[in-house]
């Protein structure tokens, strides 16, 4: 049976019951008491919208507390230094150790290495992830995927798999944000999600 539910100007539709669109992320029916979630092949995400909009610019992390971003933005750069080999707990605090990962970086991408990572070090950092991909990159778009949705009851798996949900819940994000819907974790959607870009 095909559905189609509408939201806003976001369109969900499969050839199953696939889910509804929350504050720009894909619920799949599962989650919300209806029926199975779609597979990726059966499920699109269609937005009639504008061309990108404006980003923010991208956080400038020092070691401390930084206290304007919350600690799913520390993750996310933790878990991108551990898809490049450091080996950091992503607890969310940037302490000595990821400053040291920070520098190390730095220092291998001939970059200032002063331990502060602002849009040079974030345009070095970023891995593109897509359906199929795995690694940490992957569990920080997951990361930020159940930030935004935790208050409404829903979560993807953080298990560094790129599969069909995580898929559904970053073209639902990218189209709520005015990004090109495509499913595929670049600079424009890294940028977007670590940020906190439509955090709902």
């Amino acid at each position: 049976m095909m559905t189609k539910k509408t939201i806003g100007t976001v369109v969900l539709t499969s050839g199953l019951a696939s889910g509804v669109l929350v504050a720009g992320l894909a619920i799949p029916a599962s989650a919300a008491g209806a029926a199975p979630a779609a597979t990726a092949s059966a499920a699109t995400v269609t937005a009639r919208l504008a061309p990108d909009a404006a980003l923010k610019a991208w956080p400038v992390l020092r070691q401390g507390t930084n206290s304007a971003w919350p600690k799913v933005t520390i993750r996310s750069l933790q878990y991108l230094l551990d898809a490049h080999g450091a080996k950091l707990a992503a607890d969310g605090t940037f302490g000595a150790g990821t400053r040291a990962a920070v520098v190390a970086f730095q220092r291998a991408h001939h970059l200032t290495a002063d331990g502060a990572v602002g849009a040079q070090t974030w345009g070095a950092l970023i891995v593109t992830v897509k359906i199929g991909s795995t690694g940490y990159a992957v569990r920080a778009v997951q990361d930020q995927t159940n930030y935004r949705a935790a208050k409404y009851g829903y979560s993807v798996a953080l298990d560094g798999i790129f599969g069909p949900t995580t898929q559904l819940a970053v073209r639902a994000f990218q189209a709520a944000g005015k990004i090109a819907a495509d499913g595929i974790v670049g600079s424009v959607t890294w940028q977007a999600l670590v940020t906190e870009s439509l955090v709902g």
